[in-house]
């Protein structure tokens, strides 16, 4: 008998294994030294932040540790290796999604770096998903606690990435291109790890080396979208309202000169590792449709909608292959929080998909996070299929309940289908994979 969820944590691992930073930045070591060489550059700064901060940091340790100057690598607790990189690099781990006073430190460090670069540095940075919470400097007016809290707010209420970092981005002295402002007159090579859908460069870790396309006005609509006016502290709401009247400089923009010698480069992201899982469920036998790799919304509507498309084609398909077919889709969705439970976004798209399936046979879910992390949990996702409301009325459990509660974590830990993988290394947002057999 085929077991899909073995077959749909195989390609799951595909996906890790074409998205591993180590090898992605390694494909681009000739362009860091090209680079270096055409501009007869004296010193080699490199800054990595992110969740894949270390390994890829280990890839140009590992291939240019002659040339380096020096270098600091910030990522989230957890996601060091004891040993590997140049005795010039210094490493620090900090908090995610929330930032903490780790994360202030190493980024101190890492604006000093650069104010001492000049005209013959060449900073190369390293940029992953995470970023935004890692690479952390409040606005002078305001503390690391009250920009924590504007944090969670916009977390519990619902916003997307892109709506979160236009807020980042504007009580920050180092995110929305500020991060090139303080290393200009250096030349910047910037190789980055996608997690935001469509890729766009002033998003991905709120655009440190990136032109912004938002303004004080932008991050100002975010709150009030959200009714957040009246939450968020008062010193957060001012440097808004005063950034929208003029009063303090906006992010840099299209045009500003400290860009003539930025490179943004994409080099990993969603799109690309769904191609990896195609290829892999290709070889194992299945044909397979592309969903999406832009995928977003409310996490139990997206599930309850993957849930619907899956059992249609099912019901299309029987005639053909077997009725064999593999759907992917890729991208991030969000949670508005309402309940006190534990949980992250793929295991709430999980479970309502399992509760849109319950009594259809054949079909089977793996939803995950490609960073190995869903939510402030430790696992990556959830892997369901038509037993699993069965399972839970067995033991007794209502799964509806644990959805409304936003509590999926604790319901497959009770029921099972839990995806552990550990930290990865990787983040390239989320994957879905269904078989149909």
């Amino acid at each position: 008998m085929i077991d899909h969820h073995q077959i749909t944590v195989k390609i799951f691992d595909a996906v890790l294994q074409g998205a591993d930073p180590y090898v992605l930045v390694e494909r681009h070591m000739d362009r860091i030294f090209s680079t270096w060489q055409d501009g007869n550059y004296r010193k080699l700064l490199l800054i990595s932040f992110g969740k894949a901060a270390y390994p890829m940091a280990r890839a140009v340790s590992d291939a240019a540790s002659a040339i380096l100057s020096r270098g600091i690598v910030i990522t989230k607790y957890g996601h060091l290796q004891a040993a590997g990189l140049s005795e010039r690099i210094d490493c620090y781990e900090a908090a995610h999604p929330v930032p903490d006073e780790a994360g202030v430190k190493a980024t101190n460090q890492v604006i000093e770096a650069l104010q001492a670069a000049d005209g013959q540095t060449l900073v190369v940075c390293l940029i992953s998903g995470g970023g935004s919470a890692l690479l952390v400097a409040p606005h002078e007016n305001i503390t690391l606690g009250e920009k924590q809290q504007v944090t969670q707010l916009l977390l519990k209420a619902g916003a997307d990435i892109r709506e979160l970092n236009t807020v980042r981005k504007h009580i920050s002295r180092i995110k929305g291109g500020r991060l090139a402002e303080a290393a200009y007159p250096a030349r910047v090579l910037s190789l980055i790890l996608s997690d935001v859908i469509g890729d766009p460069l002033d998003v991905i870790a709120s655009g440190p080396t990136s032109p912004d396309r938002t303004t004080f006005s932008d991050a100002l609509g975010v709150i009030r979208r959200y009714d957040l006016a009246d939450k968020i502290p008062g010193k957060a709401l001012d440097i808004l309202i005063r950034g929208d009247r003029g009063e303090i400089p906006e992010t840099p923009k299209e045009g500003n000169p400290v860009f003539q010698k930025v490179e943004n480069l994409i080099i990993g992201s969603n799109r690309k590792a769904i191609e990896m899982a195609k290829a892999k469920a290709v070889a194992l036998g299945y044909p397979v449709v592309i969903l999406s790799s832009e995928l977003k919304g409310e996490a139990r509507d997206v599930g309850v909608s993957l849930a619907r498309e899956a059992i249609h084609r099912q019901r299309q398909g029987r005639e053909t292959d077997g009725g064999r077919l593999c759907l992917l889709a890729g991208g991030e969705t969000t949670v508005t929080v309402k309940g006190g439970g534990l949980g992250g976004r793929n295991m709430e798209l999980a479970l309502a998909f399992a509760l849109e399936l319950k009594g259809t046979s054949g079909i089977t879910l793996l939803s995950a996070g490609t960073d190995g992390t869903d939510g402030p949990t430790d696992a990556a996702g959830a892997i369901v299929d038509g037993e699993t409301t069965a399972k839970a009325a067995a033991k007794g459990l209502d799964p509806e309940d644990y959805l409304n509660r936003n509590d999926s974590y604790s319901f497959f830990k009770a029921v099972g289908g839990l995806l552990m993988t550990g930290p990865t290394g990787t983040n390239v947002m989320d994957i879905q994979i269904i078989l149909i057999g």
